[in-house]
């Protein structure tokens, strides 16, 4: 996972076209082609099925940086686009309402690795060193919240640059502690002998209920694109709940496409991880449940990672 909050000035320029400029030249519904797009990651696992399934009415584009998609959205070269959480409540923070979150696709995707039996949920951290990435980003954020929302004494995160790295460590020594996010996580235990997943953070926060989700990634669409096309965007989310319950369905098949899109290496691997990726399309009253829980985290943590502010109710589409 990226730190999302450097943005280019091509996104600053887009964000002012978002944020300032009245809709223009609106097709119908019979027309209209949704430009979608979403990151080369976890949040696009939802859509793998529909990107091969459905292709008539939708344009997709898969990117590696979130500045990439924010600024396409930003400048209005896409309609609707797959993003981290955090990133679209800067997104819409930057542009006064100019986004709106459709859904929730993607739920905690990290997971504690270790050849050590010990451990076996975050209580057994205590006294501990765990490697992990995300200095001072949402990854960070998410495993102090737990670790006091648990109060589990004295644990020492141990930066690493990216998920190799932290893989690395564990193959000098096992029986370390890591806390990696999925498929990287998968891809440990697969490499390294005798690491095992000892438990899943999502689980850990979820267990909490306290009426906020672990959430890595969302759904938005332009505010102007809605307007324009209501019943569209109602379609999307349709298309991408049946593409999500294909992979219940269908996991040998949605594997071999997320193989082919690049996101996971190869197809035995994309099945056993894409079952921990905890993809999801949740819509409607329930997103305005979960998301606002996990954004006043970050926002306790370092209001700069969500854009400044809490989004206002404008930014949840109920449908």
């Amino acid at each position: 996972m990226r730190r999302f909050l450097s943005l280019s000035l091509a996104l600053v320029m887009g964000l002012a076209m978002l944020g300032g400029c009245a809709s223009t030249g609106a097709k119908s519904d019979d027309n209209v082609t949704v430009r979608v797009g979403s990151l080369k990651g976890p949040t696009t696992i939802g859509i793998a099925n529909m990107m091969s399934d459905t292709t008539e009415g939708y344009e997709y584009i898969m990117a590696t940086q979130p500045d990439e998609i924010a600024s396409k959205i930003g400048a209005g070269e896409l309609d609707i686009a797959l993003i981290p959480a955090n990133l679209a409540a800067t997104l819409y923070n930057k542009t006064n309402g100019g986004i709106k979150v459709i859904d929730i696709n993607t739920l905690g995707v990290l997971y504690c690795v270790s050849a050590d039996e010990s451990i076996t949920k975050i209580e057994d951290l205590a006294g501990k060193t765990v490697i992990t990435t995300g200095q001072g980003a949402t990854p960070e954020y998410a495993i102090n919240y737990l670790v006091d929302q648990y109060g589990v004494a004295d644990v020492t995160l141990d930066f690493r640059a990216d998920g190799q790295e932290v893989i690395a460590a564990l193959s000098q020594d096992p029986a370390q502690i890591a806390i990696l996010p999925q498929p990287a996580a998968t891809a440990a235990c697969a490499q390294i002998e005798g690491v095992k997943t000892a438990f899943s953070l999502n689980d850990t926060w979820s267990a909490l209920n306290n009426g906020s989700a672990f959430i890595t990634g969302v759904t938005v669409v332009r505010t102007a694109f809605l307007d324009e096309h209501k019943a569209v965007v109602d379609k999307f989310i349709s298309d991408h709940q049946a593409s999500v319950a294909k992979i219940d369905t269908d996991l040998e098949t949605t594997a071999n496409r997320v193989v082919d899109l690049e996101i996971i290496a190869k197809a035995p691997l994309a099945q056993k991880a894409i079952p921990l990726c905890n993809i999801v399309c949740i819509s409607g009253a329930q997103v305005k449940t979960d998301l606002p829980g996990y954004l006043q985290t970050l926002f306790d943590a370092n209001p700069k990672s969500i854009g400044g502010a809490m989004p206002g109710d404008d930014f949840y589409y109920l449908g």
